[in-house]
């Protein structure tokens, strides 16, 4: 298992680079991110949590099999909006209400080199399009605005020294 990094790390803000080439030490990275995120009790998690800036994600949405992205690119995003409410497991204990498209299509590499095109919508759309901006070095709470972000930030730093 690894450690999680949490807001303040400079890592977290970073954009994330692209994959050469899907190696053993890779798919061993990703099942280490897989046993990370369920310990968790998360339902995506992104290289760049633990400290890695590589583009790769994982998520395991209720109701969804674990899906592997590897070097992804989202291609398309509906027009259509949905509000609800994230969390991410680098800012515990904060939540708030994010506003993103409905659905996406995305392109990317699974664990076995092998390239995909995927069609998501509802919540795992939403764990892609938040795991995403993680590779761009994007938190949740970035997409909030003025007195709302800042009173997440006090919040969270509140909960974070106590």
């Amino acid at each position: 298992m690894y450690k999680i990094v949490t807001l303040g790390e400079p890592v977290l803000n970073k954009n994330s680079i692209m994959i050469p080439e899907i190696d053993d030490e890779i798919k061993h990275f990703i099942e280490g991110m897989f046993e990370t995120m369920y310990e968790r009790k998360g339902i995506g998690l992104a290289a760049v949590q633990i400290g890695r800036p590589i583009r790769v994600f994982i998520s395991h949405s209720p109701k969804d099999m674990p899906r592997v992205f590897i070097n992804p690119e989202i291609i398309e995003t509906a027009v259509e909006e949905d509000i609800y409410e994230e969390g991410c497991l680098s800012i515990p204990g904060i939540n708030a209400d994010i506003t993103r498209p409905y659905a996406v299509k995305i392109q990317a590499w699974n664990e076995s080199g092998r390239p995909f095109t995927l069609d998501a919508d509802g919540l795992l759309a939403r764990v892609i399009q938040h795991e995403y901006d993680h590779l761009n070095g994007i938190l949740f709470i970035d997409r909030l605005k003025g007195k709302k972000k800042e009173r997440l930030l006090k919040n969270y730093t509140r909960k974070a020294g106590a």
